[in-house]
């Protein structure tokens, strides 16, 4: 059980408006509580924040942002005390437009070994003046960005699948290859567990830079399947990360490598976790599954058939830095935009609002089924609570660069990195004592403080402990799973051990089988569960299963 820290909004110490990793040390303790085995960092390294950290200037160092080196090796101390392991986000992509690698590329010229190091040409054109594709921006716009020479005049294209200011690296450069084998020694060396790669499957492009019709995000689309992308999933890739497992064996303990790969189909995304080369990779089809049953059932099931393939846990992740948090999602028909564009691009105060309460209902509900999944499971910062999106973020408080490159069509990822409440009243409601904060707070975001929910029995952070506490002791993640018959198409039912798992996504009730409910997203203390038997629309329970019970 992995949980994610977004770290500039996870909790400030020195006020500043930033969180930082001195915040993060201090509140282990209380993620530890939760139940989770390790927490995985976003970004914390140099950067100038064109990209909320993503774009690094400098891999092997910490940004005063958020402290420095010994901070970080105090972060380490603690959560070793508390038995927590930590893995690190490791941005290989690309990097700042400020690393020094990529200054020198620049000063260095066309045709050098510096220029090597990162994915230039010449432009197509009479004078260079086209780009040398098609390619675009994930961010929106080419992918490409000509420069200027040192002498001046306009010179070659330079390659970047994000944002201008994020060079991408080129992967055929022995140069590349050693800087990124430095920097995981150089962080295992300090205690970390292991590695969430960025952008896992675009490290290496096809050699040849061909047009692409198909999505930015290499997404399957209309004649264009995604595996066809160019820019994405290369063979050249296992060989890499096939290293970087050997790498990792080298120290003591177990050590794990993430992908965050989109990937597709999950079979095809399962080549990426054999024994040699990661551990996980991010399930994202199940992610950006609609909320119904037959969506479901089918994610599901191809997803630990994929995986269970080549002897890997399957992953199973609700939200995350870059998507619209789920309580948001689940208050639109089938858990998603309300113009069906991709869940990344935000919402803002002029679209359509989602219903709110059914959005933290089905949130809860799709919690507890994600939780008797076997696998492993990765939390957000803040979905213990219930965290929905800031949907009405005012656009002169927006930072991420989709917004600004697409001249705000796409919003962007800001409404689903605000920072945490802790406490209802006072000073940024606790994120800091001083009340700066580096993106504002919703009206109201003090009532889903932890202060608050923490003294809750029916809360969503009471929930969150309570199915962790006994996913954990039903041993539900090294389990199995076989799908329950008897009940109505619009309910997702599943055994897990002894556990009947049950999800109600139609809209009339149901009546349960006649046995014990170990929990219940609607009441968690259970003091009306067992009464009542039936499970009404968006609701899940967790019921004692014995075999002869069907």
């Amino acid at each position: 059980m992995i949980y994610q820290i977004y770290p500039r909004s996870f909790r400030d110490a020195n006020g500043d408006g930033d969180g930082d990793l001195e915040g993060i040390t201090a509140e282990l303790a209380s993620i530890r509580e939760l139940g989770v085995d390790a927490i995985w960092l976003s970004p914390f390294y140099p950067s100038p924040q064109q990209d909320g950290g993503y774009d690094v200037s400098d891999f092997r160092d910490v940004d005063p942002m958020f402290g420095s080196l010994d901070d970080f090796d105090a972060l380490i101390a603690r959560a070793d005390e508390l038995r927590l392991r930590v893995i690190v986000d490791l941005v290989p992509n690309h990097c700042s437009s400020e690393h020094g690698l990529f200054r020198a590329a620049l000063a260095a010229g066309p045709g050098s070994t510096e220029r090597e190091v990162f994915i230039f040409r010449d432009g197509r054109g009479e004078g260079g003046e086209l780009p040398p594709n098609n390619w675009q921006s994930h961010f929106g716009g080419s992918a490409w960005t000509r420069i200027d020479e040192a002498d001046g005049r306009a010179g070659q294209w330079c390659l970047h699948l994000f944002d201008s200011s994020q060079p991408d690296f080129n992967w055929r450069s022995p140069v590349v290859q050693e800087e990124f084998e430095q920097t995981l020694r150089f962080w295992l060396d300090r205690g970390v567990a292991g590695f969430r790669v960025d952008v896992a499957h675009s490290l290496v492009k096809h050699p040849d830079l061909p047009d692409w019709g198909g999505r930015a995000d290499g997404g399957d689309s209309d004649g264009y399947p995604g595996h066809e992308a160019p820019m994405f999933g290369q063979p050249e890739l296992h060989d890499i990360y096939r290293r970087w497992n050997a790498l990792l064996r080298e120290y003591d303990g177990e050590r794990v490598l993430c992908a965050e790969a989109s990937i597709s189909p999950v079979e095809r995304l399962a080549e990426w976790v054999r024994p040699d080369q990661m551990q996980q990779a991010f399930n994202f089809a199940f992610l950006g599954a609609e909320w119904e049953p037959e969506s479901l059932r089918s994610v599901i099931e191809t997803s630990l058939r994929g995986f269970d393939a080549v002897d890997a846990p399957t992953t199973w992740v609700l939200s995350n830095h870059d998507v619209v948090r789920h309580a948001t999602r689940f208050g639109y028909p089938d858990g998603g935009r309300p113009d069906g564009t991709r869940r990344g691009d935000g919402i803002g105060p002029n679209d359509i609002q989602p219903d709110a309460r059914r959005g933290q209902m089905l949130a809860r509900a799709a919690a507890m089924l994600m939780l008797a999944l076997p696998g492993g499971v990765y939390l957000y910062q803040g979905e213990e609570l219930g965290l929905p999106d800031h949907t009405g973020l005012p656009e002169a408080a927006r930072q991420d660069p989709t917004f600004r490159r697409t001249s705000a069509e796409r919003l962007g990822r800001d409404g689903c990195r605000i920072p945490l409440p802790w406490t209802q009243h006072g000073p940024s409601v606790g994120f800091n004592d001083t009340g700066a904060s580096w993106l504002p707070h919703p009206v109201g975001w003090g009532g889903y403080a932890r202060s608050v929910q923490h003294a809750d029995p029916c809360s969503t952070l009471s929930l969150y402990r309570a199915a962790l506490v006994q996913r954990k002791g039903l041993s539900l993640g090294s389990g199995s799973l076989s799908w329950y018959d008897g009940l109505n198409d619009d309910v997702v039912a599943f055994v897990n051990r002894d556990v009947l798992v049950l999800l109600n996504l139609g809209t009339d009730d149901v009546t349960l089988p006649e046995l014990a409910v170990i929990l219940d997203s609607v009441d968690v203390t259970g003091s009306t569960s067992g009464a009542s038997h039936t499970l009404v629309p968006d609701q899940c329970v967790w019921l004692r299963y014995e075999p002869t019970s069907q």
